[in-house]
């Protein structure tokens, strides 16, 4: 592909944005956000205990591998660490029920997916020229 970065950026570009901005949102309410995780995970069978820490962890999370989806640093691994990051939301909103969630966590997951794709099968182009 003739302009596989240029492509690669633009393909990353709102996914990052999405990642960046849900983690840049919450940042600044920390507590808040961690509070809301716990309500809203009250009939979950996952324990307050691993809530609380998830609630403060997932904000820097999203922010940190938005700006690692932004900045092109080690793309593979990143697209890995945020499939993951989805799945375990995913298994989250399982256990509350919560379907309208999971929809989008499973858009951005095939989102995701469709950039590994793109990237696994132009990069080796890209590197042979």
């Amino acid at each position: 592909m003739k302009d596989f970065k240029t492509a690669l950026f633009f393909l990353r570009l709102p996914i990052a944005i999405s990642l960046l901005g849900h983690g840049l949102v919450r940042i600044p309410k920390l507590h808040t956000f961690s509070e809301w995780m716990v309500t809203t995970m009250e009939k979950s069978m996952i324990p307050k205990l691993v809530i609380v820490p998830f609630g403060y962890v997932l904000p820097f999370a999203e922010a940190i591998l938005g700006i690692l989806l932004l900045i092109n640093f080690k793309t593979k691994y990143t697209l890995y660490s945020a499939l993951v990051l989805m799945s375990i939301l995913i298994f989250g909103s399982c256990s509350i029920e919560n379907w309208s969630a999971i929809e989008a966590q499973l858009l951005h997951s095939f989102y995701l997916f469709g950039l590994f794709w793109f990237y696994e099968k132009f990069k080796t182009e890209e590197s042979s020229l």
